[in-house]
């Protein structure tokens, strides 16, 4: 029998079917990412240690949702990057357009914990698609959801 401690972590399992979820049901899949020296994304858009990236089939390529990392190549402002997330650092997932989903803890130590603080998931720092601009940053007491086209 495998004691509590030796289980995989079902981060990596409902991230992945809250993905399925969205992609299903016609919205946009969004995750937010508390950022640190082991994510690797554009520096230029991390605000307040934070990323919000959109991981739609129509946003990403070669997208892979694996039980340690989230990989993918995405453009930002026109230019291709690749970006690899861990898995640990998903602070959230959830729809754009309705911000239905789920949040997780992240820590700043770099290991999950129960008592982690979430901070607000602000849209504004969604994944730039190419030709689109950053969004203007929102109140910081209350998060929102901003519809690009």
């Amino acid at each position: 029998m495998i004691s509590a401690t030796e289980l995989p972590s079902t981060r990596p399992y409902l991230i992945r079917a809250l993905y399925d979820w969205c992609s299903e049901n016609g919205f946009t899949p969004y995750v937010a990412v508390k950022v640190d020296n082991s994510v690797q994304v554009p520096r230029e858009y991390v605000q307040g240690g934070e990323i919000v990236l959109n991981v739609s089939m129509d946003a990403t390529s070669s997208l892979k949702l694996g039980n340690e990392f989230i990989e993918f190549k995405a453009r930002f402002g026109g230019k291709p990057r690749d970006i690899m997330v861990p898995i640990q650092r998903v602070m959230a997932i959830y729809a754009r357009e309705n911000g239905q989903g789920m949040a997780f803890p992240v820590s700043d130590d770099d290991t999950s914990s129960s008592s982690a603080t979430l901070s607000a998931v602000n849209v504004h720092n969604a994944a730039v698609e190419e030709g689109d601009e950053p969004l203007p940053p929102t109140s910081p007491t209350r998060p929102t959801l901003k519809r690009v086209k």
